[in-house]
């Protein structure tokens, strides 16, 4: 095959992959737009579409509050795994301990470890502990599996800066601390936002804990709440507001990752180039 056959080739691939991940996304687009018997006429683009699925979810109290746990606990969660995972990595990078290999391969693990495993010894922890149904609850497991994962990007964005200007900075009487919060931290910046990015993409789009430590508005967040959404009536379901949801749900994640692509890939590739 020629180089242009090849070309064509993997066009055709990659436009196939893309309209394949991105046909449900729209599929849920357009049913958030219909409204009555639209919803199962099978169509894909409503014929008369509004927005009343939307002025239900937005007045609804069930949802904006959920809504409002859901920045408060993934803000939370993410400012501390960043501020930990940047210690964390400095240290492995730039000190010399016993056992510092074996930091980063119990942090992987961690990370690998299924979710599902710990729903039921956090459940009887937490309500012994009075943890159930509260932010705290939530921002703690979330922290056990973003802190790995925060660890071992920030980590291959510190083996890449340039020691030197550390150097310069004690040798201009800068103590650890002050060369590592004014210098290398900045230095590092894109593997931080990268950090930050994932770790908030996490506890923002987490489904099983949220569903399973809340019982009430006080710490559910929007992706759990969606299970709660009810119709007017018992033989109506609430397709329309349940995807409208989902897309208002999803609308910042999809904004985060268009504004600041260039970064979250600078931060993911760093440590994969040597020399």
């Amino acid at each position: 095959m020629t180089s242009g056959g090849r070309s064509l080739a993997w066009r055709l691939w990659t436009g196939l992959v893309v309209v394949y991940t991105l046909f449900p996304v729209a599929w849920i687009v357009s049913l958030s737009f219909k409204t009555g018997a639209q919803l199962t006429d099978g169509r894909f683009l409503p014929t008369r579409p509004g927005l009343a699925n939307y002025r239900t979810v937005l007045s609804s109290e069930l949802f904006t509050h959920a809504l409002r746990n859901s920045v408060g606990v993934a803000v939370i969660t993410t400012a501390l795994a960043v501020a930990l995972a940047a210690c964390g990595a400095y240290a492995l990078v730039r000190l010399e301990f016993p056992f510092k290999r074996a930091v980063l391969g119990a942090a992987l693990a961690i990370a690998m470890f299924p979710q599902v495993a710990l729903i039921g010894p956090l459940f009887n922890l937490w309500r012994g502990l009075g943890l159930y149904d509260t932010w705290a609850g939530l921002v703690l497991p979330y922290l056990s599996f973003s802190l790995p994962l925060a660890l071992w990007t920030l980590t291959a964005s510190f083996r890449e800066l340039p020691w030197e200007l550390e150097q310069a900075a004690r040798m201009d009487g800068a103590t650890r601390w002050q060369a590592f919060h004014k210098v290398m931290l900045p230095l590092a910046a894109p593997g931080i936002f990268t950090a930050a990015i994932l770790t908030f993409f996490f506890a923002w789009n987490d489904f099983l804990f949220g569903i399973s430590l809340t019982s009430s508005e006080a710490a559910r967040t929007a992706p759990a709440a969606l299970a709660f959404f009810s119709g007017q009536s018992q033989f109506q379901q609430p397709y329309g507001a349940i995807a409208a949801a989902a897309v208002v749900v999803t609308v910042p994640v999809v904004l985060l990752v268009l504004l600041f692509q260039r970064r979250i890939v600078a931060g993911l590739t760093a440590g994969a180039v040597k020399g």
